[in-house]
């Protein structure tokens, strides 16, 4: 299991059975754009929905520039799991959005749907990447099960509407409720070296609200944030873009880091503090980050 790199600030979501929706979200310029074939979309359209993400992909009508093209498939109990691969992997997505995983089960299965499409398809094992939202107790609780599953997922996901729905809590603005289960995924992310991919905020009109909550996540760990409305990406980007000041120590840190490494030293002082490899991939990533936000060329 490993971050593959690529950057994921902002996450997207559009209806998977809505064409236009889907272009005016790649046309955002977004990290990340999840077409979805679950929760926003009704039970007698998931065909249709398949149908217009397919078509998203292929037809060429929709650039979707830099932006990672991600489709969130049904739960492996909807019946719909089998059908929306079946549909969606000859398009070849860079990425497939397991909702309410509880279990490693299910990703060890899309993990092999995947590999034979790959190799159909004459691409690389493990291009496409698997990103796993937890959103229920179950899920949470067997954390560490799923999060050292399978070497081609890359984020951990939480969902903290459903998994209230799952405690049976009262969700609140403080989000006590839910405060387990959003730390305990952003520390199982971190100790498998995956992104960590934080709740959506379903206020639409409150940017204040957004900011603060985007904040905390960031304070938390937590390296990206789902949106559910176009107008929420530039609040989340802003947030999670770094600060100049950042940049500039991150710089510096890996130009000391390829100093002593020619020196063929080992761990080193740097501003009075111990820097070891974690620091430097952190450091790595604030650069990324950089480059995402074009405060770096890439």
């Amino acid at each position: 299991m490993a971050d593959d790199g690529r950057v994921r600030r902002a996450l997207l979501f559009m209806p998977g059975d809505d064409v236009k929706k889907i272009g005016k979200g790649a046309a955002l310029g977004v990290d990340s754009i999840i077409m979805d074939l679950e929760d926003s979309v009704a039970l007698a359209n998931k065909q249709a929905a398949r149908d217009s993400v397919v078509e998203a992909l292929t037809s060429g009508e929709i650039d979707f520039g830099r932006t990672e093209r991600l489709v969130r498939v049904n739960t492996d109990t909807s019946g719909f799991l089998d059908d929306d691969l079946k549909a969606v992997m000859p398009a070849h997505p860079d990425g497939i959005v397991l909702p309410k995983v509880e279990s490693s089960a299910v990703i060890r299965f899309v993990a092999r749907v995947l590999l034979d499409e790959e190799s159909m398809a004459g691409i690389a094992p493990g291009t496409i990447k698997l990103l796993a939202l937890i959103e229920t107790a179950r899920g949470v609780v067997n954390l560490k099960d799923i999060a050292s599953s399978d070497p081609r997922l890359v984020a951990l996901m939480f969902g903290a509407e459903d998994l209230a729905g799952s405690l049976g809590a009262i969700r609140t603005v403080e989000g006590h409720e839910v405060a387990y289960g959003r730390g305990a995924v952003v520390i199982h992310a971190a100790a498998y070296d995956l992104q960590s991919i934080d709740t959506p905020y379903v206020d639409l009109k409150n940017f204040d609200g957004l900011r603060a909550d985007t904040e905390r996540a960031v304070q938390m760990g937590y390296t990206g944030k789902m949106a559910i409305h176009p107008a929420q990406v530039e609040v989340i980007t802003s947030v999670l873009d770094p600060a100049d000041e950042e940049v500039a120590h991150a710089q510096a840190m890996i130009a000391a880091h390829a100093e002593h490494r020619e020196k063929r030293a080992g761990v080193f002082v740097f501003e009075g503090k111990m820097v070891d490899m974690p620091m430097i991939r952190a450091a790595e990533r604030v650069l990324a980050r950089a480059q995402a936000a074009g405060k770096l060329p890439r």
